[in-house]
């Protein structure tokens, strides 16, 4: 089976005591696992407009994600079951109140986005669940330090 390219905005949302929100998405074929805010592409959209757009959707803000803070490709399989190579651009989102809006979440994301927590960079390594990505620690670090 060939993977479907999936062009996909993720936002790094940190707030004013430096820890990121993470999602937990409950999947019925594979264990639990925790996701920063963000998702594929709707027709038409830019990266930059995808990103304002899941956050509206995924936490309720409404702002500029600002400039493109990393890229990188990844291989998965969707919560829908469909084999992908990601083409994941990174924007790093800073709020001074840690507050989350879920009101916007379609169907699916009401269904698998059980929970959200905000993570401070420490609980990241030694969480007994698994964070995507693997480097989000080092990523929040190098971000961090360039701001």
């Amino acid at each position: 089976m060939s993977r479907r390219p999936r062009p996909a905005a993720r936002i790094l949302l940190v707030d004013g005591a430096g820890r990121v929100l993470l999602f937990r998405f409950d999947a019925p074929d594979r264990p639990p696992f925790w996701c920063t805010p963000g998702g594929a592409l709707d027709r038409g959209e830019t990266y930059a407009e995808a990103a304002r757009r899941e956050l509206r959707e995924e936490v309720g803000l409404n702002r500029d994600p600002g400039p493109e803070i990393a890229r990188r490709t990844v291989e998965f399989l969707t919560i829908e079951g469909v084999e992908v190579t990601a083409d994941e651009r990174w924007f790093r989102v800073d709020v001074v109140e840690p507050s989350v809006d879920t009101a916007g979440h379609t169907a699916l994301e009401r269904r698998v986005m059980t929970r959200w927590r905000w993570f401070d960079a420490d609980e990241l390594a030694t969480w007994p669940e698994r964070v995507y990505p693997d480097d989000l620690a080092a990523m929040l670090a190098a971000t961090t330090r360039s701001r």
